[in-house]
């Protein structure tokens, strides 16, 4: 299929083929696909859980308050944000740009390109993510407007706008995930009526953690897991051309 094929192709699919498996290693590459999503400063603080195993199915499925697309799916991927590793993902991060750099930058470039690398990776990524019951954000948000008086300036740096930031690049690699599944053939279905407390004690996550998506994965079942046609708002009712 080429990408219009594929993205007419997938639907939310809430009643899968049983009968049906999918290949857990595919699964796994959409996955990695996955990791290919945009996301903010590449900062990547997310994790990936692909349940297979039947018993933990059953309580995820639960947790999912029981949901026919978890019932019937063949395997279950929960996608996870990470905030609390932001420390050790921007350490990652910037040991990647200085190395990126010396093999791909002029010489005589390379010394302030990785200055700035280190100010970005090293001082102001652990500045932004930081939390601390809603003070580190507070503070942030005053600079923010501070520094807004005098030039364009981001402002949504609060703890719980940075919460967002990270569910926003999370969800971008669950889209790339569906995209990458219906091009396997494979159908899935992005959940977000589920209880998170249960699905993290399920997963044994830390505190810092997050259930950003729960997404059921199989083969759909003839008909019966669409629900009818596709239906969109009207293409000139959101489009706008400036």
């Amino acid at each position: 299929m080429n990408l219009e094929e594929v993205l007419n192709f997938r639907r939310s699919v809430r009643v899968f083929d049983k009968e049906k498996p999918i290949k857990p290693e595919t699964v796994k590459h959409c996955l990695e696909l996955a990791t290919l999503a945009p996301n903010s400063s590449n900062m990547q603080l997310w994790e990936f859980y692909q349940i297979t195993n039947p018993e933990l199915l059953a309580e995820i499925s639960k947790a999912c308050l029981g949901q026919s697309a978890t019932v019937t799916a063949s395997e279950i991927v929960v996608f996870v944000t990470r905030q609390d590793l932001y420390k050790k993902r921007a350490k990652s991060v910037l040991e990647f740009e200085k190395g990126n750099i010396i093999r791909n930058s002029p010489k005589e470039r390379q010394e302030k390109r990785i200055r700035d690398r280190e100010l970005y990776y090293g001082k102001l990524m652990p500045f932004i993510y930081a939390r601390f019951f809603g003070i580190l954000g507070f503070l942030r948000v005053i600079l923010a407007k501070s520094i807004s008086l005098f030039r364009p300036m981001m402002r949504e740096v609060s703890e719980s706008d940075m919460r967002v930031v990270v569910h926003k690049s999370c969800a971008l690699a669950a889209q790339t995930f569906m995209i990458a599944m219906a091009n396997e053939g494979y159908d899935t279905c992005p959940l977000e009526g589920f209880d998170s407390k249960r699905i993290k004690k399920v997963l044994k996550l830390p505190h810092g953690a997050g259930i950003n998506m729960v997404i059921p994965c199989g083969i759909r079942n003839g008909n019966k897991g669409i629900w009818g046609e596709r239906g969109r708002v009207p293409f000139n009712e959101i489009y706008h051309r400036l």
